[in-house]
């Protein structure tokens, strides 16, 4: 399995040389990086080079790095008086936003990411092999991404998934609708600086006799962290 995947790694590297902006192997998992000028380009050679046949996309998912590598609970230090914790609202989308110290964060280096980015899940069948494949869009206001429904059919309805919750929009998909969200939905709920509460909330009205929206009446907060005690009983091969 790992000379099958290495022998993946060599070929795409050789077929696609300097338009890859990344190529990886880690956990028996292959990731290349493209840029969305040459994306189409990719993706055709990928459907129809015999060398990588892949037949069939998988999934198609979007992806919120705004947050990338900050860590809200400090749970490699928490102790069993760790609801302490969590009374401060510090994530996004948790509530108003409030100061953080160093402490109490740890942030990853993401200067080279942008905030959007596609993934797309393709398979061979016929050679047996799978790819990642990532996309990060140029703008973080208006991220677009091409559209491969012209290569692969099946698609169009990941496509729109991601764009309902994301808010990516993919170029040139002939129907690109929200798919899960309810009609006159405003946002898109899995972006990092949505609120987890929402916007509004559904009640029956029975004097109007129909379905009414009204701003939400739940107060914002954060719940307890997950806690990670030092105790014998969570030591690897423990029972």
């Amino acid at each position: 399995m790992a000379d099958a995947l290495q022998n993946l790694v060599e070929k795409l590297q050789t077929r696609f040389g300097d338009t890859l902006l990344g190529c990886e192997l880690d956990r028996q998992e292959v990731t290349i990086e493209i840029s969305s000028a040459k994306a189409l380009d990719v993706f055709t050679a990928l459907r129809d080079d015999p060398d990588f046949s892949f037949e069939q996309v998988m999934d198609v998912c979007g992806i919120d790095y705004s947050t990338y590598g900050e860590v809200e609970w400090a749970t490699n230090e928490s102790t069993n008086k760790g609801f302490s914790r969590g009374v401060v609202e510090r994530a996004t989308g948790r509530g108003p936003a409030a100061i953080r110290s160093a402490a109490d964060r740890v942030i990853a280096d993401k200067s080279h990411l942008s905030r959007f980015a596609a993934v797309y899940q393709l398979l061979s069948v016929s050679l047996n092999q799978r790819v990642r494949v990532r996309i990060f869009a140029a703008d973080d206001d208006l991220p677009v991404v091409p559209s491969v429904v012209a290569i692969w059919a099946a698609a169009a309805w990941y496509e729109r998934e991601a764009f309902d919750l994301y808010g990516i929009v993919f170029e040139g998909h002939p129907d690109l609708r929200r798919i899960l969200t309810d009609y006159g939905f405003i946002g898109h709920p899995f972006r990092k600086d949505f609120p987890l509460i929402g916007h509004v909330e559904m009640r029956y009205d029975p004097e109007r006799g129909r379905v009414v929206y009204e701003p939400v009446s739940i107060e914002p907060r954060v719940l307890v962290p997950r806690v990670i005690r030092k105790d014998h009983r969570y030591l690897s091969g423990s029972h």
